[in-house]
């Protein structure tokens, strides 16, 4: 009988987090903090003024702050329980589900926009538009420093990707950082259309642009959160969504021996790291250390089970998989 201690060597590691984990959790902290303090000052300065513009774009940012808040967090989250006995495959979906519920605060935002442009278009309301421009600008500002803060080394990460001649163009898959992106994106794009609105109301007395390229902002940003609420939810679900990656699979086992795959679960486990349980059915039945090795230099494969069958027919027939 082995003791507990010499059964280490055999059990498989939990999938480590990705290389730019802090990086992007330094990140998230500071664009989190950036926020926080545009909608305090905000905030104040519009109890000071008495400015209405000023106190709705600074409960505004706040509910960004929330979203920002959520991605710091799961960053931490992540981090500190990455070697927990509790968490199968490690703490790599703390992302998607982070970025789920972005998402999700996302498509409220577009909501909220669009509902209350269309009550502006039907009970206009006066607005003062030179103190509104400002507050815009303002907003741009911070929203332009905090999207280039969260896409240092976005630029760096897709060349990586593609310098590899890999199963997957997107090779890596922070949800965490795509949604918190997204939101100052989102935040930023309803700057510049609000600030093309009001300088058009200003000069040109078009008062009715303002609330309808808000509800054109709200659709592309509808989008943009229907976009990531269906990646995180596939990555949640634990869907295959390489057909590619799974055909080399295939290919690299059948090709040795007479083995045949008799069933393939491929699934996301956290940013581009995956998990396999690969069933092969054979005549002549190996280790699995020997089928490990045929998937050698695959990127992505972090935590692999194989089992194996001996096939005693012949010749040896093998269900289909679905």
């Amino acid at each position: 009988m082995h003791r507990d201690a010499s059964l280490e060597r055999w059990r498989q590691e939990r999938a480590p987090l990705p290389a730019q984990h802090h990086a992007s959790e330094r990140k998230a902290r500071l664009v989190f903090a950036l926020t926080i303090a545009t909608m305090v000052v905000e905030l104040i300065a519009g109890w000071l003024t008495g400015s209405m513009a000023l106190l709705a774009d600074g409960w505004h940012m706040g509910s960004h702050a929330a979203a920002l808040g959520i991605a710091a967090f799961a960053y931490s989250f992540a981090r500190r329980h990455a070697e927990s006995e509790r968490f199968s495959f490690g703490t790599g979906k703390v992302s998607a589900l982070a970025g789920f519920a972005s998402a999700l605060l996302l498509a409220g935002v577009a909501v909220l926009m669009a509902v209350e442009s269309v009550q502006r278009l039907v009970q206009p309301i006066s607005v003062h538009f030179t103190e509104a421009m400002v507050v815009a600008a303002l907003g741009l500002a911070v929203n332009v420093a905090s999207a280039l803060l969260l896409s240092g080394g976005r630029a760096a990460d897709h060349d990586h990707a593609h310098d590899h001649h890999g199963h997957d163009h997107d090779h890596h898959h922070d949800h965490n950082l795509r949604a918190a992106y997204l939101h100052v994106i989102a935040d930023a794009l309803t700057s510049v259309l609000a600030i093309v609105a009001l300088a058009a109301g200003k000069w040109l007395g078009w008062v009715w642009l303002d609330p309808t390229v808000a509800i054109a902002g709200s659709v592309l940003i509808g989008w943009w959160a229907w976009g990531l609420l269906k990646s995180t939810g596939m990555v949640l679900l634990d869907a295959s969504d390489d057909t590619s990656l799974e055909t080399e699979i295939v290919k690299r086992i059948e090709a040795d021996a007479d083995n045949r795959v008799a069933d393939l679960r491929l699934w996301r486990i956290g940013g581009d790291q995956r998990a396999l349980i690969l069933s092969i059915v054979t005549h002549e039945p190996r280790s699995a250390e020997h089928y490990k090795g045929l998937l050698a230099g695959m990127d992505g494969l972090e935590h692999v089970t194989i089992e194996v069958f001996v096939c005693r027919d012949e010749p040896c027939v093998t269900h289909a998989r679905a």
